[in-house]
């Protein structure tokens, strides 16, 4: 997760290891924990506050992982990062999952994050642009190019028959919704927390096209590679664990969690944002699936017409058989 205080509203850096737990500490009477490195798609932001309150709740260590955080630009350096050996595990976007599978990459997404769709594209009352139609020739502002807003911008464009070609792609990193009030883009890509954001600094009345409304798919999902998915179940089951129970935690306690966030997120200072972030996050963590099978578990209907929808509309070339990329059987049970 980044800057300004939302979820895709910081993206502007890569790299940076953050030791979430410090150093390896040995277990009372017990083996060492295993190190596991999460490559996420932001810098440390408050919306990820229960990977960064690990050093006060000890979620990971309790189950015997020393957690760690590689920052990224987008769902798509998340994935760099585990192809690179920098991380295990990808904090992406199924756009970027999808994009790497079309290039052949061997990957397996094992735990739903995000099952709800949280991108929109926000433009300005005075802009009138009111459909994807309206974007033709436009100046468009993403957080970066491997990120999720650019990924989903493409699903609205295409549902108006346009392509990337038509339209101005403009990085604006963290300050997105500043380039939009200067009239520097039309209209800018964004989530659910950077709009929430945007609005609270005072950007306006402004028209929202929910992707939600044209393609209702998960907003992000772990993902690693075939490899450790084949040679590090044991040490993977006992992270999902982790990663639910933490979930779990910020979603039965966001005020507890608004107070860690001004602690441990670089956007965290104000406590107040940090709980409509954090309230928002966890509505997206939510599904019908999540209320039958329990937190992270997979649709692979949605998934399965969402990576269709990609191929038809000439985003990936290839046929993505979602079940053949799906290792559900590593979520805890309910």
């Amino acid at each position: 997760m980044n800057h300004h205080i939302s979820r895709r509203t910081a993206l502007l850096t890569t790299g940076a290891l953050l030791g979430l737990a410090g150093a390896p500490v040995a277990m009372a009477a017990g083996p060492p924990l295993d190190k596991l490195t999460v490559a996420g798609w932001s810098k440390p932001i408050s919306e990820i506050t229960h990977l960064l309150a690990e050093p006060d709740k000890g979620f990971f260590k309790a189950n015997g992982i020393d957690l760690a955080y590689v920052s990224g630009a987008g769902g798509g350096d998340a994935i760099r990062n585990i192809l690179t050996g920098q991380a295990d595990v990808a904090f992406t976007d199924p756009g970027s999952l999808f994009t790497a599978l079309d290039k052949g990459e061997k990957l397996r997404a094992i735990y739903d994050i995000y099952p709800q769709n949280v991108f929109s594209v926000v433009s300005l009352k005075s802009s009138n642009i009111k459909r994807p139609a309206d974007l033709k020739g436009k100046k468009i502002g993403v957080y970066s190019l491997s990120s999720g807003t650019r990924q989903n911008l493409l699903v609205l464009l295409h549902q108006a028959g346009l392509a990337e070609s038509d339209v101005t792609i403009v990085v604006t990193g963290l300050l997105n919704f500043a380039p939009l009030l200067q009239g520097q883009v039309d209209a800018t890509a964004a989530t659910d927390t950077g709009l929430l954001v945007g609005r609270r600094k005072g950007v306006g009345d402004v028209d929202v096209m929910e992707v939600r409304d044209y393609l209702n798919v998960s907003s992000d999902l772990f993902v690693v590679r075939e490899p450790v998915y084949q040679q590090k179940k044991a040490v993977l089951r006992r992270f999902l664990k982790a990663y639910r129970d933490s979930a779990a935690w910020m979603i039965a306690n966001p005020e507890e969690a608004a107070t860690l966030a001004v602690k441990h997120a670089i956007d965290g200072s104000d406590r107040a944002i940090n709980l409509e972030v954090i309230r928002l996050r966890n509505a997206a963590t939510v599904s019908e699936t999540t209320r039958r099978s329990g937190l992270g578990a997979f649709d692979l209907d949605s998934l399965q017409k969402a990576a269709d929808a990609y191929r038809k509309l000439g985003l990936i070339e290839r046929e993505i058989k979602v079940s053949a990329v799906v290792g559900a059987d590593l979520l805890p049970p309910k």
